[in-house]
């Protein structure tokens, strides 16, 4: 990037975000926020089909350094992990957080008091991971921070189950997405995540968020705009990998992606019929030549573990 960096959050100034963030807590009762709309009353005490409630959730805060280079870079990630989750993934890797729920209630204050620890912790950016089901409470959370000084981009680092409504009245406050793009087939989200319609809602949203910051830009070798999409490789699942492949190189020809070959069997997966191992390097191999085939050049290819 040839000008200095900007937060997209700061050139919207306090009360635009204010007013976004009250436009989210609506959407809180009946629940809307991710594509579900399962419609509990979460302002009056009820959980969402995401086990969310009035408070934000939160797992942990930490700086992470395993996440893609360019979002390490030297000070690490400043993560900011939601327990429970919009999805329901039964070889879910992190299903102590995500599936169990793990993690503790915090208030707008805390929220903001975390971000602020994160920077001065030497943070490269504020990744909030798995955010969509709290999106209100973090734009609240954001809304009274920035007049207390938080100057790094914000990550959206989320399963890829957004509703377009969410997506756009986030737009000019995220700096780098960070989706998954788990399926190109219907059948096998309904059956691992059962998420029906999982497929036309993930790609509507990565389309929004190319729309919105385009392809990853740096400055010093450190992400401060733009979109990475992950992409989890399932063992015996390589004709949904090539689909999601295709569609991404669709999107964008630039579009960074992360191929990540570290699945292992986790939570239900253990007793699935071919999700209980871990990836051959026959199909890694296989992945990593349709990467080169179909022209992918931005982004990370993981090794095999």
């Amino acid at each position: 990037m040839t000008e200095a960096f900007i937060p997209a959050y700061l050139r919207l100034g306090t009360d635009d975000l204010a007013a976004r963030a009250a436009r989210l807590h609506e959407m809180l009762a009946p629940c809307r926020l991710c594509a579900r709309a399962c419609g509990a009353d979460r302002l009056r005490g009820e959980k969402g089909e995401c086990g969310g409630g009035a408070r934000a959730l939160v797992s942990s805060h930490n700086l992470h350094f395993g996440e893609e280079p360019p979002l390490v870079g030297h000070g690490g990630s400043g993560t900011i992990f939601f327990a429970g989750c919009n999805l329901h993934c039964l070889f879910c890797q992190n299903y102590p957080i995500s599936q169990l729920r793990h993690g503790e209630e915090v208030q707008t204050w805390q929220l903001a008091q975390m971000m602020l620890r994160l920077q001065e912790q030497g943070a490269e950016n504020i990744n909030f991971v798995t955010p969509t089901h709290f999106s209100a409470q973090i734009l609240e959370a954001l809304a009274v921070v920035v007049s207390e000084g938080l100057r790094l981009p914000i990550v959206w680092n989320t399963g890829g189950y957004e509703p377009m409504e969410v997506l756009r009245l986030l737009d000019g406050i995220v700096d780098i997405y960070l989706p998954d793009c788990k399926y190109s087939d219907d059948e096998l989200a309904v059956a691992l995540s059962q998420a029906p319609d999982y497929k036309a809602v993930n790609q509507a949203g990565i389309r929004e968020m190319w729309r919105q910051v385009g392809a990853l830009r740096m400055e010093n070798h450190v992400a401060r705009r733009g979109v990475l999409v992950r992409h989890l490789v399932l063992p015996g699942e390589l004709a949904n990998t090539r689909g999601v492949l295709e569609f991404l190189v669709e999107v964008g020809p630039h579009i960074a992606v992360s191929v990540m070959s570290q699945y292992f069997p986790a939570f239900q997966a253990v007793q699935h019929p071919t999700l209980s191992r871990r990836l051959s390097r026959k199909e890694w191999m296989q992945v990593e030549a349709w990467v080169e085939e179909l022209g992918i050049t931005s982004g990370y290819v993981q090794p095999v573990p």
